[in-house]
């Protein structure tokens, strides 16, 4: 004990500089975690949606009204639901947050001129940052552990890769190896593990850094919109790091002995620290066992663990009539169905003999034999079907669909004869396989 009150009573004097960086760093990724989807990962409750704070007031007014007075931004802000971490009104954010963090450094740096140090505050900011970025770490990796975020592209067999957005192509890479999705997944919960206690939180400072450095760089040149988040996810392991540069440097560019480590505990007391170390073990495990629970349920309710809908997989449509009269499959006709896809119970992609891709809302009665489809884009376009599946490969719509009369025959394609899936691995080539 008599070591941890000796180590808290040294108190140097911080430059300038470092005293200024410090207030602005404490406004700026303080704000941006509680206002960004980050704090919503350090609430371990599964299944339960939190509110993001830059959604509610007063952060969605402002950004509103900086938008439209300063940035002059004339159509409505999407701030929420979209899927992109990227929108107008993120950038925006980011912007106020940027400015508005200057400014109050600034007026702290005037109030409390005279501190000398701010090693007591550190202490908690640092401890707020370890878990801010576990938890993202936690969020991420068990949706890549768990090949949810990129599955299997089995929809996309027939698709011309020409088609394929930058977004998409890495989708489908990522898809195409689980094994490979779920080592990413792996390094990233590793990363936010060693966060978890204050002796590894160097080397997951280091682990988190090479992990977001490769997802921002995915991000960038595959254009994912979630540079932002990703960018700021590089920063906050920076600032973890940041304390230790010296160090660092001493071990790896000076070939000189790191002196050890200058961080404080948190309390004076050991005892008291050992509650605190419990408090973090603890809580860095209900972190992970929640995001493994949330996983575990989107894998079943969502992914691949789900049960197939009726009618899954890929349909080839060799038969297509509209009005009475059989429509041939010339690559001219733009309107013709080439393939139906159907992997949600919800949702039917179809591919037209252009090859262009439209998505249909289904809903789908096996007991009725029914299916209905809707365009999100056009509330008044329908289409009701009647279905015959007089064998497992076989399917036969007759209906209406968008005022004509509709009757398609289609047959199951065979998910093996695409060779992606079925290529497998092969420990021995006597030549590259490069397709």
């Amino acid at each position: 004990m008599g070591e941890s009150v000796q180590r808290v009573r040294q108190s140097p004097r911080w430059g300038l500089p470092l005293r200024t960086a410090f207030r602005f760093a404490f406004i700026y990724f303080g704000l941006y975690c509680l206002s960004a989807q980050i704090l919503t990962g350090l609430i371990p409750i599964p299944n339960v949606e939190v509110p993001e704070l830059d959604t509610l007031p007063p952060l969605r007014p402002m950004v509103f009204w900086v938008a439209a007075h300063f940035f002059h931004v004339t159509t409505p802000l999407v701030y929420t639901g979209s899927g992109s971490g990227d929108k107008t009104f993120d950038w925006i954010l980011v912007f106020c947050l940027l400015v508005f963090s200057v400014f109050a450094a600034l007026v702290w740096s005037v109030l409390d001129r005279r501190r000398e140090n701010y090693v007591a505050l550190h202490k908690w900011f640092r401890l707020f940052i370890r878990f801010s970025l576990a938890g993202q770490m936690f969020t991420y990796g068990m949706y890549k552990a768990i090949p949810l975020q990129m599955s299997f592209p089995l929809g996309r067999m027939v698709e011309p890769y020409g088609n394929f957005s930058p977004m998409g192509v890495l989708w489908a890479f990522m898809g195409a190896s689980p094994a490979y999705e779920c080592l990413t997944g792996c390094a990233e919960i590793l990363g936010g593990l060693l966060l978890i206690l204050p002796r590894t939180t160097l080397i997951g400072a280091l682990v988190c850094l090479a992990d977001m450095t490769q997802v921002f760089a995915l991000n960038m040149t595959y254009d994912v919109p979630v540079k932002l988040l990703s960018f700021h996810l590089i920063l906050l392991s920076l600032v973890l790091l940041a304390p230790d540069l010296r160090r660092l440097a001493h071990l790896f560019l000076l070939d000189r002995v790191p002196e050890p480590s200058s961080h404080q505990p948190l309390f004076a007391s050991s005892r008291a620290n050992r509650l605190a170390l419990a408090a973090q073990i603890l809580f860095g495990l209900i972190l992970v066992a929640a995001n493994a629970w949330t996983a575990r349920t989107v894998w079943y309710t969502q992914g691949e663990g789900r049960p197939k809908p009726p009618l899954y997989g890929i349909w080839q449509v060799n038969e297509y009539s509209e009005d009475g009269l059989a429509r041939p499959p010339l690559l001219t006709d733009n309107e013709r169905w080439r393939h139906a896809m159907i992997f949600s119970p919800a949702f039917m992609r179809v591919q037209r003999m252009d090859d262009s891709m439209i998505s249909f809302g289904l809903s789908l009665d096996s007991a009725k034999g029914t299916m209905m489809l809707t365009r999100r884009e056009d509330k008044n376009w329908k289409a009701d079907f009647h279905f015959l599946q007089p064998t497992q490969n076989d399917l036969a719509l007759e209906g209406e669909m968008d005022g004509h009369k509709v009757a398609i025959r289609l047959q199951l394609m065979d998910s093996s004869r695409f060779l992606l899936p079925s290529r497998g691995f092969h420990w021995v080539q006597e030549y590259p396989f490069n397709r």
